[in-house]
């Protein structure tokens, strides 16, 4: 009877000290080897020990417009004030995205533009949505058309419907940000509208140019038809700069068509305009994205929602990834570079915030790594109001540098 109580009392303890033996080990780095099968565990490994005097100053700071969540470098939510109330999160939703995408290809990978031949006349133009495609690699490509009485040549591109996600208004697509999500896209789009027929018009000009006794004939062909393509010769390409430095311009930078071309390739959803498999991979990892929402990729839907407490509880996984080094590279930092390159400059912040800012009206996100003492403190802010106060948002990021950490 003795022997099996003391069987019990032994299973208990492991179970009861087991995820903290492991979430030691993994902030230790005691076993590397552990971080990997951490980051794609079903299962998030946290506590929860409150932080009066950071408790005490969101209380101070805050009104209920406002949501943020405080993790610290062990792992444990220190600190919260309405982290659980899903809010629009603009562009701090490309913290998830492009997660998402790196963890789908290596760094170095590259997006692809190809000319495709098909007999003698046939070709055809297929792109992935490189951001910095330009006329000099249009010209690049199809300067491999060989001269014939008739030349029919086909640009590869996904529906018109498909051109923009849920939850962008009319408004955002009178702007730059909001151009259109094509698979074919003359510098990002820039030009809204008119990039996709001036495409177009510029190909059938340059043949006929080159082919003056040719009939040349242009046309758009629906991607979703890409399966003819399959056994078709390849006979040009060019390749867009490695995955890295455009994760980079995502974040960074804050680049919308950036973050929708390359989620769509990394999902393989140029086809549609749904996003579930973010939310899916997220919750395959055992993180709270139950009440989130994902209209697209970039934030710029006024119809995405997620919580603060989802952000940290990720940003926290992240820090297992293989390759979070690089992840973490891509993000703005205060004082140097990105949207943040004017926050803090010549102070003792400058450099210490490595994150994601966020703007939308009615909608303010500021989230990331602050480093104190060479630590991590992983910080969430979302505000979502008619009165956004940006500098409560960065006043309070700088009052938690500088608070005794619990």
């Amino acid at each position: 009877m003795i022997k099996k109580i003391y069987s019990i009392f032994i299973i208990i303890l492991l179970l009861v000290t087991s995820p903290l033996l492991i979430r030691y080990l993994l902030i230790n780095q005691k076993l590397s080897f552990l971080n990997n099968i951490y980051f794609n565990f079903p299962r998030i490994i946290t506590r929860i020990k409150k932080c009066p005097s950071y408790d005490a100053l969101l209380k101070r700071t805050l009104d209920n417009s406002f949501s943020v969540s405080i993790m610290n470098n062990n792992g444990t939510l220190i600190s919260s004030y309405n982290d659980e109330i899903p809010r629009m999160p603009a562009s701090n939703l490309k913290l998830f995205s492009s997660a998402y995408v790196l963890s789908k290809y290596k760094l170095n990978n590259n997006l692809k533009t190809s000319l495709l031949k098909k007999n003698k006349n046939n070709y055809y133009l297929l792109g992935q949505g490189d951001p910095d495609l330009n006329y000099e690699n249009i010209i690049e490509l199809i300067s491999n058309v060989k001269e014939n009485k008739i030349i029919n040549f086909n640009i590869v591109e996904i529906d018109s419907k498909l051109y923009w996600p849920n939850g962008w208004t009319n408004t955002d697509k009178l702007y730059e940000y909001g151009s259109p999500i094509t698979s074919l896209a003359i510098e990002s789009n820039h030009n809204k509208y008119d990039d996709i027929y001036a495409l177009k018009n510029f190909i059938k000009n340059y043949l006929k140019n080159k082919f003056p006794n040719s009939k040349i004939y242009i046309n758009f062909f629906d991607s979703e038809k890409t399966f003819y393509l399959k056994n078709i010769k390849e006979i040009n390409k060019v390749y867009s700069t490695p995955i890295l430095s455009l994760l980079t311009l995502t974040n960074s930078e804050s680049h919308n068509f950036t973050a929708e071309s390359l989620f769509k390739n990394a999902s393989n959803t140029w086809n549609d305009n749904n996003y579930i498999k973010l939310k899916r991979w997220l919750e395959n990892k055992g993180l709270p994205a139950t009440n989130a929402y994902f209209a697209d990729a970039s934030g710029l839907s006024r119809k995405n929602k997620i919580t603060t407490k989802l952000v940290v509880l990720f940003l926290d996984k992240m820090r297992y990834f293989n390759d979070f080094k690089a992840y973490q590279s891509t993000l703005s930092i205060t004082g140097v570079r990105g949207t943040l390159a004017k926050r803090f400059v010549n102070s003792e912040l400058s450099g210490k915030f490595f994150g994601k800012t966020g703007t939308l009206s009615n909608v303010f996100a500021l989230s990331g790594f602050l480093y104190k003492n060479d630590k991590p403190i992983i910080i969430s802010i979302i505000q979502n109001s008619n009165k956004i106060d940006k500098e409560k948002a960065f006043k309070l990021l700088r009052d938690l540098y500088y608070l005794k950490s619990c």
